[in-house]
């Protein structure tokens, strides 16, 4: 007799979305829930005994996982913000170095391109360059954190889209992208301290320490691109 009671949650749906399923290992759709736990008698709730804990349902495994799996970027979301970080790390070291470079421009383009902006050619960028920094000439300036107000635009980009990234990239991704902005910084030759001090920032916002960094612009100098 004791077989047709029993205990289930009821559960009711909040929120519809996506998310990458740690059953599945990849992007699928979600059921974000919350429930109420039933005496049931012969499957039909007659009794209800109080809440639980909210839950997110994968809709194609049928998974259940604590709300906090929604904290893990989707494949689409961590490759959207890394062609923005790829995308911002050429333009921060491009303006450090000074633009008017013509080995320097082609291999921030060339980052951006390999970033997935298949279309964004040399004019497009260095109209962004001049939108951001203010100004349409190839000097070198200071990306840094202290920098002047005409490169404050680029400084607060670098924040925006490495800050949010870094926890989700395994520390040589992180490290990849000081290295991609090394290859442009030696494009047209050895390090300018602005370019330094942009590489810098960048190894900042990737939680990266300032050692490391040192390691990293020093190896990009032995094994070029």
């Amino acid at each position: 007799m004791t077989g047709l009671w029993g205990v289930r949650p009821r559960w009711r749906t909040d929120v519809l979305g996506d998310f990458f399923c740690p059953g599945c290992g990849g992007d699928r759709n979600y059921r974000r829930q919350h429930g109420r736990r039933w005496l049931r008698l012969v499957g039909t709730p007659v009794l209800p005994l109080g809440p639980v804990i909210g839950s997110v349902q994968c809709t194609s495994c049928h998974g259940r996982y604590g709300v906090e799996a929604l904290e893990q970027l989707t494949s689409v979301r961590l490759a959207a913000m890394l062609r923005d970080a790829q995308y911002t790390v050429a333009l921060a070291v491009l303006a450090a170095g000074g633009s008017g470079s013509r080995a320097g421009r082609d291999a921030a383009c060339a980052l951006i391109r390999e970033a997935g902006f298949d279309d964004c050619g040399e004019a497009q960028v260095l109209a962004s360059l001049a939108a951001l920094t203010g100004r349409s000439g190839g000097e070198p300036q200071d990306v840094d954190d202290t920098a002047a107000s005409g490169a404050g635009g680029l400084a607060i980009e670098l924040h925006a889209a490495l800050e949010p990234l870094a926890p989700h990239l395994a520390p040589a991704g992180c490290e990849r992208l000081v290295l991609q902005g090394a290859w442009i910084a030696l494009a047209d030759g050895g390090y300018l301290p602005q370019e330094r001090a942009a590489l810098a920032a960048v190894g900042r916002c990737l939680r990266i320490g300032p050692p490391r960094v040192e390691d990293l612009l020093e190896a990009a100098t032995r094994a070029p691109r």
